[in-house]
């Protein structure tokens, strides 16, 4: 294999594939990065692959090939190399005939690196997608974005670990709906469903999956992803880039049970004077997931913290509060984190008393809405 590639390209693509690599490996193989050296058509390309074996990233670049062939190199060493390299330079790659060191070489820096062999590379299976669908990356942004604060982190639940994914018809239109909970918090938006998606069976996502789809479609703009799906793996492929992930083998919980359908007392509050407040109100504890005790009123809140170590602290917000005067308390970060996804100016919130779970909305986007359980203050 000898290859040449601009510094810059190379860089962009090491930056997204070498990212799902762990720094520390048991397996060899796993913390390198798979090159492989092709020319098609008089237009040569590179492919950078990775794995973790439950998570794949592909992307191919454009590359002057004066040799095909394929080999792998330590990924974050082989990063951090092109990353120090000068701008504007050129990049050559040349494997020795026994195929154990690559020569990296660029202007006067000349680097050689030990390889492992393309053979010893493990691959995930790319056979028997039996859906698949394109969509915007905005809307499947929106999708992440909008749900991925609530995945849990407890690994003893594995089966919420991850974000579900799922088709339903509501009102008579199908819908492509997104859900993440803790057991504490749901979050819960859709789009529109593409036509080719609605027989699509309902899949978990896990969480480092979602991270990384979440940096990568902050990159692509306003391209279409498409989507392939089996029972066991999903894969999205974005312009050069391929996400090949195996999915959550769990069943995800009948969500809807519990969200509140009755909550009659509506609070309806400032966005910013909110966040403001439950911010400043939230210092006095050392702990930020200490709960803020909020006290309605007809057009006042007032939201109190009180830490038996330090102290106590108090502020009050303007609101708009349909119901009996109530106090009901809420985790400030939990708080915070729904209050993130609030789009609009208003965040509305559908009470029942101070032990039910309450709904949360954004007046602006009628896509999403939110449950938080309260807590004893």
């Amino acid at each position: 294999m000898r290859i040449a590639v601009d510094r810059a390209n190379l860089l962009r693509s090491l930056g997204r594939v070498h990212r799902i690599v762990e720094r520390r490996n048991t397996v060899p193989i796993l913390s390198n990065i798979l090159i492989e050296a092709s020319e098609k058509n008089g237009v040569g390309t590179i492919c950078l692959k990775s794995t973790d074996l439950d998570l794949e990233v592909t992307e191919e670049t454009a590359a002057g090939v004066e040799k095909p062939g394929a080999t792998t190199i330590p990924a974050h060493l082989l990063y951090d190399i092109v990353r120090k390299l000068p701008e504007g330079g050129e990049i050559s790659l040349s494997l020795d005939a026994e195929g154990k060191f690559v020569t990296l070489v660029s202007g006067r820096s000349n680097f050689r690196l030990e390889t492992l062999p393309r053979g010893d590379f493990p691959e995930l299976s790319a056979e028997g997608f039996s859906h698949s669908f394109t969509l915007p990356a905005g809307q499947l942004k929106y999708l992440i974005e909008s749900t991925q604060f609530a995945v849990s982190q407890e690994e003893t639940r594995y089966y919420l670990n991850g974000i579900y994914l799922h088709v339903l018809e509501v009102e008579g239109v199908q819908k492509l709906r997104a859900v993440a909970t803790d057991g504490h918090r749901l979050a819960c938006v859709e789009v529109e469903a593409p036509e080719q998606a609605i027989t699509m069976p309902g899949l978990i996502i896990p969480r480092k999956t979602v991270g990384e789809l979440q940096k990568l479609l902050s990159e692509m703009g306003e391209a279409d992803i498409t989507v392939h799906v089996s029972e066991a793996k999903i894969r999205l492929s974005m312009r050069a880039i391929i996400l090949t992930s195996k999915l959550i083998d769990g069943v995800f919980p009948d969500y809807q049970r519990v969200i509140p359908l009755n909550n009659e007392k509506k609070l309806e509050v400032k966005r910013a004077e909110f966040v403001s407040a439950v911010d400043r109100v939230s210092t006095i504890s050392t702990d930020r997931g200490r709960a803020v005790k909020l006290a309605l009123a007809a057009d006042i809140v007032t939201l109190t913290v009180h830490n038996p170590d330090s102290g106590t602290a108090e502020d009050k917000i303007t609101a708009s509060y349909d119901g009996d005067s109530m106090e009901i308390g809420f985790n400030s970060r939990y708080l915070l984190d729904i209050a993130g996804q609030i789009a609009g100016e208003d965040i509305v919130f559908m009470l029942a008393d101070s032990g039910a779970p309450t709904l949360i909305r954004d007046n602006a986007d009628n896509r999403a809405l939110y449950v938080l359980m309260p807590m004893r203050v």
